[in-house]
């Protein structure tokens, strides 16, 4: 994997993949951060589904934070781990009333610091909602990464590092999205739709499908 085949790869993808967002619904950088926050171990469908109940009542920190944990709870209880999600929620509201003027900071720092965010959510903050030049590297990019040798990577780490390394300048905002939405409908898990991929000839993945 050289540089001129890497360039290739996202000129291709990005011609493939013309509009690479998150299919989270938001509106606003306090919306994405609490539908990232939901979307640890959970589909984005499935926050959706959550999110397009909780956020008509409720999209602000003070709004939120005056439901209460029982109260937010009954708007997130379809997802995963929501016991632990609308605890953290709520103290992340509380944060960023009395810390952050009710704002969602941008910083990795002041993200970091805030209950139920990780690095991976900060990331996907820090990118989708202020267009930083963060990668966060979920489990497709992990996939796709390895598998075309773009960035290959023992850990999410080294393979964040990695891309964030040789990623064409001019794609390292879009690189994100492309990657996942790229591994969530053509490299997908378990069969990948190598004979619909738009890379395919460009992949280092030694066990191609048909």
């Amino acid at each position: 994997m050289n540089k001129a085949k890497r360039l290739e790869i996202f000129e291709r993808l990005s011609e493939a993949i013309p509009n690479p967002e998150t299919e989270l619904n938001y509106s606003n950088p306090f919306e994405l951060l609490i539908a990232v926050i939901l979307s640890a171990q959970a589909t984005d469908k499935g926050v959706n589904i959550a999110t397009d109940k909780l956020f008509p009542v409720a999209n602000t920190p003070e709004a939120i934070y005056a439901l209460g944990e029982d109260g937010l709870k009954e708007y997130i209880k379809t997802i995963g781990l929501f016991n632990t999600k609308g605890a953290n929620i709520i103290k992340t509201c509380k944060m960023l009333m009395e810390l952050h003027n009710s704002e969602v900071p941008d910083n990795r720092a002041a993200l970091e610091a805030l209950p139920g965010v990780g690095r991976k959510t900060a990331n996907v903050v820090l990118n989708t909602a202020y267009g930083q030049p963060t990668m966060a590297v979920d489990t497709h990019i992990f996939r796709v990464s390895n598998r075309t040798k773009i960035a290959p990577g023992k850990n999410v780490l080294e393979v964040e590092m990695k891309l964030l390394k040789n990623i064409p300048k001019q794609f390292i905002i879009p690189a994100h999205h492309l990657l996942i939405l790229h591994g969530r409908y053509t490299c997908t898990a378990r069969k990948p739709r190598c004979g619909a991929c738009c890379i395919y000839d460009l992949c280092e993945f030694k066990e191609k499908t048909e």
